[in-house]
This record gives structure tokens, sequence and C-alpha cells, in this order.
């Protein structure tokens, strides 16, 4: 049994709170390249029952300590019925884009099953009307808590279940496995100890925060960087419903390079948090709610050392970029938002990336799941805004993947909101047919983002200025 950690244990705890807090992708396959041009359920069972040893995600459950009075555990599990994690069901016709995207928001809405290890897969077929796909094609949708993998982990779970070619490859047998278990007893009185050792670790996180609050008074008066204050609500700010909508926006990679090497030093990432960014502008100017001063995302940071990256769970900081929503002008705004972000990353590392990390390590697990639901039940979570959204930075693979022998072709990614955070976009870039790709998915409380195809639409429209604006005005 392994015990999560604060971080992993924080996604468990604000699910209490009745926000899902899974992660998704869905792909997309072209099953002609499969041996007989076909794959059929029963094979896409067998691949994942032969390949479930690789990743500790399919073969263990949560396991809550007695009270509440410690963080969650981990336990494994003898052997998991793997049919019961996989579901098989199709899009009626015509089988579209729209179609698609409201049955994978559906799903996604939905919260995993915590008696059993934290992932499900559904096989979607009839997807004929999908975007400039061939025929025959169908979708598979992954659920993953976000408790067991981050972004990080996940781009290293994905190549698991897939190959470099048709050709599906054997993998090694599957290895004997000692099943650990601790009866109640053990749990609680590892809790005590744990739980006694709280003060001594809250007195050394202490220690650590003088250095860092010295380095962000020294910054703040050398204008290293600048805090972001007075941030604003928007209509992405409130109480998060149990619906959700999504889409994905998909754009050429080499034209994001050659915008972002219009502006010395700019990243890949600033241009697309310039496409949100304008995005946003549209969207909220569209429903006369777009505040004069700017709009604030949260970007999490991957915080592993060398020897952790290997680790599963969750090791994430946080930035706060502005993104610079009150300037107009395309081009200016990507100056302004890698300005931002190289301020952000100063702060960041003046702070220290790993002080999110040790300090829900420092909280005792009862203490933290009751200020969790003691917030959400007198509004606390929707008083402060902290982000107006989410925007992650997922590398997907670098290499055309297939799954059961089927060409992956497409896909999207889904994230889990946060209290008062009802957007969440990830920017996500892939190789398939070796043409790189890079897309923008969002997931978004239906009730706060009724029209996902608008701000899909916006998206697209702020790209095209972005790309107007560095392209065919170059000084």
């Amino acid at each position: 049994m392994q015990q999560l950690s604060g971080q992993d244990a924080m996604f468990i705890h604000t699910e209490s709170m009745g926000i899902p807090q899974h992660i998704g992708i869905l792909s997309i396959y072209d099953q002609s390249t499969a041996p007989n041009g076909l794959v059929r359920f029963k094979q896409i069972l067998q691949l994942l029952e032969n390949r479930s040893h690789l990743s500790p995600i399919f073969n263990r459950r949560l396991r809550r300590v007695p009270l509440n009075l410690d963080q969650p555990y981990w336990e494994d599990v003898e052997h998991a019925d793997i049919e019961t994690h996989v579901h098989h069901i199709a899009l009626p016709k015509p089988g579209d884009w729209r179609q698609l995207c409201i049955l994978a928001s559906r799903i996604h809405a939905r919260p995993l099953d915590t008696n059993k290890p934290l992932w499900e897969m559904y096989v979607i077929e009839g997807l004929d009307s999908v975007r400039d796909l061939p025929k025959g094609c169908f979708a598979v949708m992954s659920k993953v808590h976000h408790a067991a993998m981050d972004g990080a982990t996940g781009a290293r779970f994905i190549p698991l279940l897939h190959d470099l070619s048709p050709n599906v490859s054997v993998v090694d047998d599957t290895p004997t496995k000692i099943v650990q278990k601790y009866n109640n007893g053990h749990m609680l009185s590892k809790a005590l100890a744990n739980n006694l050792k709280k003060p001594g670790q809250f007195f050394s996180l202490i220690g650590s925060a003088i250095p860092s609050w010295r380095r962000i008074q020294r910054g703040k008066k050398e204008q290293d960087f600048s805090t972001l204050e007075d941030k604003q609500k928007t209509i992405f700010q409130g109480k998060i419903s149990p619906y959700r909508v999504c889409d994905a926006v998909p754009f050429p990679f080499e034209d994001i390079r050659a915008i972002k090497n219009t502006v010395a030093g700019a990243t890949i990432n600033d241009a697309m948090l310039c496409i949100v960014s304008g995005g946003l502008r549209k969207y909220l100017a569209a429903k006369n709610a777009l505040p004069e001063k700017t709009l604030v995302s949260g970007c999490p940071i991957d915080v592993r050392s060398n020897n952790e990256q290997s680790s599963g769970g969750n090791m994430v900081g946080f930035m706060t970029v502005s993104l610079h929503s009150d300037i107009n002008d395309p081009k200016e705004r990507l100056k302004a938002i890698h300005d931002a972000s190289m301020s952000s990353k100063a702060y960041a590392d003046a702070l220290g990336p790993r002080m999110a990390v040790d300090v829900t390590n420092v909280l005792p697990g009862g203490m933290l799941s009751l200020a969790l639901r003691a917030a959400s039940a007198t509004g606390l979570t929707e008083a402060a805004v902290i982000f107006n959204t989410i925007v992650t930075n997922v590398p997907g693979p670098t290499q055309q993947l297939y799954f059961c022998g089927a060409k992956m072709v497409d896909g999207m990614n889904f994230g889990p909101l946060l209290p008062n955070v009802g957007l969440f976009q990830i920017v996500y870039s892939s190789v398939m047919d070796k043409v790189g790709t890079i897309s923008i998915s969002f997931t978004a409380c239906r009730k706060m983002l009724p029209d996902p195809e608008l701000y899909s639409a916006c998206l697209q429209a702020s790209f095209e200025e972005l790309k107007a604006a560095c392209l065919n005005n170059k000084t």
C-alpha cells in the first residue's frame, strides 16, 4: 500500500465538494491500418488485459483511513476486472463532431466509482460524419482520476497502450504481484504516527518559507517581477454545476512556431496563451461581460526533480500569468504575455516551485478535507478570485502511435474544473501522419459556457488575427 501525497489527496477532497476530479483523453483511430482493416472490441479488452501490469493505475483502488484521520492510501487489487471498466457505445447518425463532443461531455461529467480502480474507458463507434475523418474510425475515451495522474505522468501513460507501428508488440509476462493490505488498526496507528510528525514538518516549512519571503521582497524591490492583484471576476467564476461542455480547436504547429518567432524570446506557450486571451476577449465581449482590466490564467508547472521523473501522482506548482486581455492589438498582446510569463517564472523561482507541494503535505488529511467542505458549504470557495481560467501545456507523442493496429488521427483532452474556476484549457501538441499539430481543448461548466461552438469560433478567430498581425505584417 502506498499513501497519497497531500497534493494527490487534494483532488480526492475536492471531489467530495461535488466537482469530479478526473482527467480525460479522447483519441480517434483509423482502423484501416489494422490487420484486415478491423479492430474488434475483444481485441481492445485483450490488449488492456495484457498491458494492465505496466501501470499501477489499472490495479489499485482508493482506501480511506477510518474517521478520515489521515490521507488515503492506494491499495493493490489482486485482479482488476478489465471488462467492468471498459464500455462499448456508438453515436447516433449522422455521427458528427458536435455529437461526439456532447457525448464526451456527458461521460466526463460523471464521477468515477471510488470503490474500484479509478479509471474507465469508452470505445465509441459511429463517427462517419466527424470532421475530415475516413470512414470506419472509432474513438477511445479514457478517464483517470487526477489523484493518480497529472499531465506529466499522463504523457508517459499513453504510450504504454500504443505501438509505433500497426504491428501489436508482445509485452513481457505479467510479474507475480504481492498484494499488501493494512487492517483498520494498522492504518489508525500509522495515522497517529503521521499526525505526530506534522508540527515538526510545519515548523520546517516555516523555516523554508522565510528565505522565500525574503527572495520575493528582494524581487519586488528590484522589479524582477510584480504580483497580480485586483483580479477580475468573470462569468467563469462562481459555483460549478454538475454539467460540462467540451471542444477542441486544432492549429498548424508550423504557423504557431512562425508566430512566436516574430517576438524575441517568445515561446510556443506564449503564443498559445495569446490565442486563449484573444478568444476570451471575443467571447466575453459577445456576452457584454469583458472586464476592463486583464484576465489571469493559472498555469501548472511540473516540479519533479530528475530523480522523480518516473514517479506517479502529482508534483505540480502554479504560475499566475497575466493574459493582457485588455490589449486589443494581437502582436502587442503577445509581447506583453511573454513579459508576463517571464515575470511569473521569476516569481515562482523566488517562492520556490515546490512550495504548493510542501504545503499540502504538511496539512493533516482530516483537517484539509473538513476545511474544503466547510469552505464549499459557506460559499468561501466563490469569494476570492485566484484564476479566471486554467491553461496547462501537455506534451503529446512525438511519433505516430497505433492502438491495436489502428492509427491515431485526431483527439481532444479534458481537465477537471476547480472551485470558482469554470473553464479549463489544455494545450496539446503531438505528431500525426508525420505532421506536427497543436490544439486547445477546453472543458467548461455548461451553465457558465452554454455555447461551446461560439467559444471555439472565438479561439479560431483569435488565431487568425494573431497570424495576420505577426506573419502578414512583418516589420
